[in-house]
């Protein structure tokens, strides 16, 4: 029976979201019942694609991501795919009418990282737009449901979010970007001689930017308000740690938030949801 293999594709991409991920983990437990597993489908779909250009390097990467956006669009075509997570997704898309355009953006910015570019902020806008703000687009077609009205309206929200999200995953990870993968994001940024006053700027932005992702979150249903401010709050929180430091401090260390203290903050995420004080 067809149920079972897609109930197992539906647990390989639970499981593949919380391996890599405990903080997106914790934001989708509380997100509606009905909303979680598409919401693990995403993300098992976004992290099989980052996966290849960011860890497999002995292998041929270009090869297994064109591979892997061929069968991506196979599955959706057919309705069916034999690589779990691809099943997992494919229903999704099919299921809450996703843009095939927006799989296409996310898709076009992995590709970019395939090789090592000189990043102009044309470029750097183009990359956060398809590996962050359209899956941000993708989970709010999950949570309006088919809302065309409400779609657009939060859009440039969600967007906001995902761009917010991505910087703070640029800062986090810089040095293993500079040092491991030879990337650097940052338009006219030399990391070499990263500096605190453009470690300032860039936070300007994430500043700018989380606070008109807030406004969106707070209209959100509340079957998916209480998981995305709980995100919004890890990534705040792992924000505000990266802000404390120097450029050169950061250059050093991979910055992250321990699990007891992403308790402490889910906690404190429900109290607020629970009294409308987001």
């Amino acid at each position: 029976m067809k149920e079972i293999f897609d109930q197992l594709s539906a647990n390989c991409s639970k499981l593949t979201t919380t391996s890599y991920s405990t903080s997106f983990s914790f934001g989708i437990y509380f997100l509606g019942k009905e909303l979680r597993q598409p919401i693990y489908s995403i993300y098992g779909f976004v992290r099989l694609a980052d996966e290849i250009v960011d860890s497999f390097h002995n292998y041929d990467k270009k090869y297994l991501l064109n591979k892997f956006k061929e069968d991506t669009f196979e599955a959706i075509e057919l309705g069916i795919s034999l690589n779990p997570v691809l099943n997992s997704f494919q229903k999704v898309v099919n299921e809450f009418g996703i843009d095939h355009k927006l799989i296409d953006l996310f898709l076009k910015s992995m590709e970019m990282d395939l090789e090592a570019k000189d990043y102009t902020q044309d470029l750097y806008n183009e990359y956060i737009l398809g590996s962050a703000e359209v899956v941000g687009l993708m989970c709010l077609k999950v949570f309006t449901n088919g809302d065309e009205l409400e779609y657009k309206r939060l859009k440039p929200y969600a967007m906001k979010l995902g761009s917010a999200f991505q910087k703070v995953n640029f800062l986090r990870d810089v040095k293993a970007d500079h040092l491991s993968l030879n990337r650097n994001y940052f338009p006219n940024v030399n990391l070499a001689a990263f500096c605190d006053n453009e470690k300032r700027e860039i936070e300007r932005e994430i500043e700018c930017e989380f606070e008109e992702a807030l406004v969106g979150i707070k209209m959100l249903p509340l079957s998916s308000r209480n998981g995305v401010y709980l995100s919004y709050i890890y990534y705040k929180k792992l924000f505000n740690k990266i802000k404390e430091l120097s450029a050169e401090k950061i250059m050093t260390k991979r910055i992250r938030i321990a699990n007891h203290h992403k308790i402490r903050l889910m906690f404190d995420s429900m109290i607020r949801h629970k009294l409308n004080v987001i």
